[in-house]
């Protein structure tokens, strides 16, 4: 099967260079779900191009028959951020111009909703299908508002023309996966919305974190966000509705890395992934369901993250997925004063028990400057 592959214009540099995004769509022959993957919205995490270039090779080998739906794929889906430089380091975090985090631009219905509630009054003997059809009209209506301000005399922010045309291609999407790795160093894991727990497991990650704390303003945030919160609605009425909409975000270890055993799992998780939620309906892709009973499932609010208490140099510290108690030492800064004294070494101990998911790649910090995180 070939995908269909457009090219989007994205942004008019000052040179006259055109910076695009590229889709690639994989459109089977019977109907189904909307599956939407991009990657590399931060520009040092790039991992996930490599995952989105093997599922293109892969996909190319399947029949279109053996695809329920279709597929959109968006490599490289921040080309300001990917490009972004300083010296060797590729960050591409922050918008440096708007100074925003690049993940934290998106446009949430629920934020200008009028009032869910009474729309849920209006749907509330409709089946689920028939309401999400409703509501996604209502969201589109909606979303167009900001087109026609990005028509207007006046213009907007770069971002804001950015998160549009990144949420136009997903805004109708049933399954949205959002691949990204560590600014710094870190584990792979996902990123998960309550009521989709065994979804999750699909991945076969070691382990997911569950948002319990969110504003909407993330990609996948923005996307799944109305949903739960018209859930919530119809549970306020007294109906358990569940809509068919999920979204994750996938982390797939160190930044400026493209890790073989990251791209592996990452690869291997969306394939199983899409199986089964029977959008690839292939003999033999499907795992047996007790080989991904073991991912463990933690609270973002239970993490803590480790600012060094003064500047120096990091040393002696706990490697990337241990496990560590409350009390025990987990790093050490070498500190160099200019007091005419000698050198010091301060030790640090953990708060709380732990997994450590998260380390810097730098270990030369000022003060205040990230350390490691630990997730209870």
């Amino acid at each position: 099967m070939l995908p269909v592959i457009s090219t989007i214009p994205l942004r008019h540099m000052a040179s006259g260079d055109v910076l695009s995004l590229q889709v690639y769509k994989f459109i089977g022959v019977h109907p189904g779900k909307k599956v939407y993957i991009q990657s590399n919205l931060h520009g040092a995490e790039i991992a996930g191009n490599a995952v989105i270039h093997q599922l293109i090779e892969f996909l190319q080998t399947v029949n279109n028959t053996d695809l329920s739906g279709e597929i959109w794929l968006v490599p490289v889906c921040n080309p300001m951020s990917t490009n972004q430089r300083s010296h060797f380091f590729s960050s591409g975090r922050y918008c440096v111009y708007e100074a925003k985090d690049w993940n934290r631009i998106f446009w949430d219905y629920e934020k200008h909703a009028d009032d869910l509630l009474t729309f849920a009054k209006s749907q509330i003997n409709f089946e689920p299908e028939v309401i999400r059809k409703n509501y996604l009209t209502a969201i589109g209506q909606q979303f167009a508002k900001i087109l026609e301000k990005i028509n207007s005399p006046s213009g907007v922010p770069y971002t804001e023309k950015f998160s549009y045309k990144l949420q136009s291609l997903s805004l109708d999407a049933d399954y949205l996966i959002d691949l990204h790795s560590h600014t710094s160093q870190g584990l792979n894991y996902l990123y998960l919305f309550r009521h989709r727990e065994e979804s999750a497991k699909y991945f076969l990650l070691e382990f997911g974190i569950q948002l319990d704390k969110y504003d909407g303003d993330a990609f996948d945030e923005a996307f799944i966000k109305p949903w739960l919160a018209l859930e919530e609605c119809f549970k306020q009425l007294g109906r358990e509705v569940r809509f068919d909409v999920e979204a994750w975000t996938l982390e797939l270890g160190a930044g400026m890395q493209m890790n073989p055993a990251s791209v592996e799992k990452g690869l291997r998780g969306v394939k199983n992934y899409l199986a089964q939620k029977g959008v690839l309906q292939i003999s033999g892709l499907t795992l047996e369901k007790n080989t991904f009973d073991k991912m463990s499932l933690k609270l973002k609010t239970k993490i803590k993250r480790y600012y060094a208490p003064t500047g120096g140099m990091i040393q002696s510290r706990v490697e990337l997925g241990s496990l560590v108690k409350a009390g025990e030492r987990i790093y050490q800064i070498l500190n160099f004063n200019k007091e005419g004294k000698l050198p010091t070494v301060i030790d640090v101990s953990a708060e709380q028990d732990g997994l450590v998911y998260d380390i810097s790649s730098n270990q030369a910090v000022n003060e205040g400057e990230f350390v490691l995180g630990i997730i209870g």
